[in-house]
């Protein structure tokens, strides 16, 4: 995705590039949550906020900086990397002047589905809609496997984790878009699921 098919204001598109690589400072290596996930988030952000009517230009800022916390919160020395990314992030566009700040803050704030403040704006439900999108579908399932492998958790064990956590999310999102989008994605988890337990138990 080329944010320039999105944006084309020149003065937006500097601030949005020097977000990208202030972000982009904060991930040490990839993973479930590497920079790659940002990338694919933005991505998803620019598609369902051009359907919406979103401001994009906040939009792209608040998923480039969504996650910048989140190295911090896996290495135990925070809480919430929602919480403390927003504040980060404000710090960060208030040095540059950015007169949209709050926005961008409530939106990286609110981002998390499991934990308060719900999202007040378009910007923040899309937002929050985006990160959840990218953990159903093919994604969703990579994603899954990938932790798995990371933390050395078996297959029955990610089964359970679908069960429990990724196969609800297509129940929690916001916007029109996201919902549409959430349904084909949650569709092909149940055939991967239902596919691999007949595996599993040697019926294919």
């Amino acid at each position: 995705m080329r944010i320039e098919d999105f944006i084309k204001d020149e003065k937006s598109l500097t601030i949005i590039k020097k977000a990208e690589e202030f972000a982009k400072n904060f991930f040490e290596r990839e993973g479930t949550h590497g920079f790659s996930h940002t990338e694919r988030v933005l991505a998803l952000c620019m598609h369902i906020g051009k359907k919406e009517g979103a401001d994009l230009e906040v939009l792209a800022l608040a998923a480039l900086l969504h996650d910048i916390a989140r190295p911090l919160e896996s290495k135990g020395k925070i809480e919430d990397h929602a919480k403390e990314g927003a504040k980060i992030a404000r710090r960060f566009l208030k040095g540059l002047g950015y007169e949209k700040t709050d926005q961008v803050a409530h939106a990286i704030e609110a981002h998390r589905f499991s934990k308060p403040p719900e999202p007040q704006t378009l910007e923040a439900k899309i937002l929050s809609d985006a990160d959840k999108l990218d953990a159903i579908g093919a994604i969703g399932i990579a994603r899954v496997f990938m932790y798995s492998g990371e933390h050395g958790r078996s297959i029955e064990y990610s089964l359970k984790h679908f069960e429990e956590k990724i196969l609800k999310l297509k129940d929690l999102m916001y916007t029109k878009t996201a919902k549409e989008m959430a349904l084909e994605r949650h569709k092909y988890v149940e055939e991967f699921i239902d596919r691999i337990r007949k595996e599993i138990e040697g019926e294919l």
